[in-house]
């Protein structure tokens, strides 16, 4: 009996996750699908700062960071001029839809053609092949939306599959830049926690200037 409470456990996990249900006899198998958690993407209005200080840390190479953290601002201009701004974060967890796809899906997921569209992300990597891909496509069929793109690092950016997608990106009039100093700064100001008795002022890691630059010289390569 416990054997099939603990394959049906496992068939309900993988059926979540988009996994195959082959092989549920196989003991490994089963522990590794009903220890994997289901898809979810995570929204929020701030994330805590912990989250902030290791995932939009700037560096070079970015071990254990397997998360993307996107912090957003929707500015949406009717007929008459009013602007209605809205504004919050999305963190992809596990092998989810990424924070970038889910953007689309859930904060935008249809555009009226009367409203303008401006959106700024603060993201803590640029997007893989796959995002923008998407993020093109959705630019090139909506011609009222315009987005900029404010990155912290460079995500596999010497990958020439990589390259060619974010050359696409700028082609569909996408703007894409690297965060500065003062971008990190603004998404701690404006998108994260403030724990009581913290300081709320921005304390800068040592080498940030010196990342941006490098990585501000890696992007201009790429879209020269």
């Amino acid at each position: 009996m416990a054997q099939k409470e603990e394959a049906a456990a496992a068939a309900e996990a993988a059926s979540q996750n988009g996994e195959d249900l082959e092989n549920l006899d196989d003991p490994e198998k089963l522990k590794e699908l009903i220890e994997l958690p289901p898809f979810e993407i995570v929204t929020g209005e701030r994330l805590p700062a912990n989250f902030f200080k290791f995932q939009f840390r700037n560096v070079e190479y970015s071990s254990g960071r397997n998360k993307t953290f996107l912090c957003y601002v929707v500015e949406a201009q009717g007929k008459g001029g009013q602007v209605q701004a809205s504004r919050g974060y999305l963190e992809d967890e596990h092998a989810a839809a990424h924070a970038e796809e889910a953007f689309f899906n859930t904060i935008l997921p249809a555009f009226d053609p009367a409203v303008r569209y401006n959106v700024t992300w603060y993201v803590s990597s640029s997007p893989c092949a796959a995002c923008a891909d998407r993020i093109t496509k959705t630019l090139s069929k909506t011609k009222n939306l315009r987005l900029l793109i404010l990155v912290g690092r460079l995500f596999m950016w010497e990958e020439p599959e990589i390259q060619a997608a974010l050359k696409k990106l700028k082609e569909a009039g996408c703007k894409l830049r690297i965060m500065k100093p003062q971008d990190f700064e603004y998404v701690w100001q404006n998108f994260v926690e403030q724990e009581e008795g913290e300081s709320k002022a921005f304390q800068p890691w040592e080498d940030v200037q010196e990342n941006f630059l490098y990585y501000e010289e890696k992007l201009a390569d790429i879209l020269k």
